[in-house]
């Protein structure tokens, strides 16, 4: 009957946001395990396991020279770390809150914020492990040391912004067809695994072969960050620009997606 709307100034409404962002953030951090530590200790044991089984691989195969001169660990983790935290954003925004989420019914609570905190949430998580895992290696192995920390830094940044554009067109197509986009997605997400490049050194990989790779932006950022990272490495064959295009393309369409999606969802279509 009685409705009460309380205005708000520009500067309010955006504290507000920024506000839901944060608790919204919190509560994706705490969803999967109700302790921050155990979920931090989860993610950096996986980081930990996929560069003790690519290290074990080079072992084997007997590459380890072909490699990077420099630390062969750093050069494991440089592509694991960027891989990971692509992989794990792309999971995130599209597992995100959609608009016949229940939460979407508390106001002033929308999509936007949700695919924002779990972005956040993502990126919070891949950092934290990423810096104990480097914290824990240096004092044990000895001083860790990039060539240029910030570029490195930004590339990992570069391979999160990719990873949840992408998470963004699957979120905005789920609804219309969604075993097909968690196939889809799953394909995307496994075919990272070589299409990444964190395996192989760009510069040293025939021109033919190079081909194969050069669509993933996840490709351009680990070799740029390889670039980064070590002083006698200079990337040829991949572009920064080229995922930072992509990613706001990506961005773009999912945006756009997710608008029409939005307008148009029903919770009917979940009993189908």
């Amino acid at each position: 009957m009685f409705h009460y709307t309380r205005s708000q100034s520009g500067l309010s409404a955006a504290l507000t946001v920024l506000r839901l962002i944060f608790v919204n953030t919190v509560r994706h951090v705490r969803k999967t395990n109700g302790s921050p530590i155990i979920g931090l200790l989860i993610n950096v044991s996986q980081s930990l396991i996929l560069v003790a089984v690519f290290s074990f691989m080079y072992a084997i195969m007997g590459v380890r020279g072909s490699a990077i001169r420099g630390d062969f660990i750093l050069y494991i983790m440089s592509g694991i770390f960027l891989f990971l935290t692509h992989n794990k954003a792309l999971g995130a925004v599209a597992g995100s809150e959609g608009a016949t989420s229940p939460m979407m019914q508390h106001a002033p609570m929308n999509t936007a914020i949700a695919i924002t905190s779990a972005a956040l949430s993502s990126l919070y998580i891949q950092v934290l492990s990423v810096s104990v895992i480097l914290f824990v290696y240096s004092l044990g192995w000895g001083t860790v040391h990039f060539q240029n920390i910030t570029g490195a830094f930004g590339m990992l940044l570069l391979a999160w912004a990719s990873g949840a554009s992408i998470g963004m067109v699957f979120l905005a197509a789920k609804p219309w067809a969604p075993g097909l986009v968690q196939i889809l997605q799953l394909i995307y997400m496994r075919a990272n695994l070589f299409t990444s490049g964190k395996m192989f050194v760009a510069n040293q990989t025939p021109a033919m072969m190079i081909a194969m790779f050069t669509w993933n932006p996840l490709f351009h950022t680990i070799d740029q960050a390889r670039g980064f990272t070590f002083v006698n490495y200079n990337p040829h064959k991949s572009s920064i620009m080229y995922p930072i295009i992509f990613t706001l393309v990506c961005l773009t369409i999912g945006l756009l997606a997710e608008f029409f999606t939005r307008k148009r969802v029903s919770l009917s279509w979940s009993a189908r």
